[in-house]
């Protein structure tokens, strides 16, 4: 199994810049599609960033692409999500997820049903 551990969440004013971070138990990661996923209260969990790590493939929704950046630092284990731009819809826990390397080629990547490691969450609040 692997182990997923979000970090870096926390409060910023519209505009502003956040950079989480997900620490993997183990190299297995690497194998694996990466996702950042967001959730609101009532609300389902929406994929917003994917990565395979050992092929480079890189994703956005389109409601983040060009504000947020996906990496991957394998000395560390861990694979980040720098925000910038953010705006007050920003707002959700962020959670880091793993699933079968095939989901991020596919694009199917933005469903939460095709991860099988979660994290468990940080929240990120943006206020305007």
């Amino acid at each position: 199994d692997v182990q997923l551990m979000e970090s870096g969440g926390g409060s910023e004013q519209a505009g502003g810049t956040l950079r989480l971070s997900c620490v993997a138990s183990d190299k297995a990661y690497r194998r694996h599609c990466m996702v950042w996923f967001r959730q609101v209260p009532g609300k389902e969990r929406e994929g917003v960033a994917s990565i395979v790590p050992e092929s480079g493939q890189i994703d956005y929704d389109y409601s983040v692409k060009g504000r947020f950046t996906i990496s991957e630092d394998n000395g560390k284990n861990t694979v980040s999500l720098q925000m910038t731009g953010l705006k007050p819809e920003d707002t959700a826990t962020y959670f880091c997820a793993a699933g079968v390397r095939y989901s991020c080629y596919s694009g199917s990547w933005v469903y939460d049903v095709n991860m099988r490691y979660w994290g468990k969450g940080t929240p990120v609040t943006i206020s305007s």
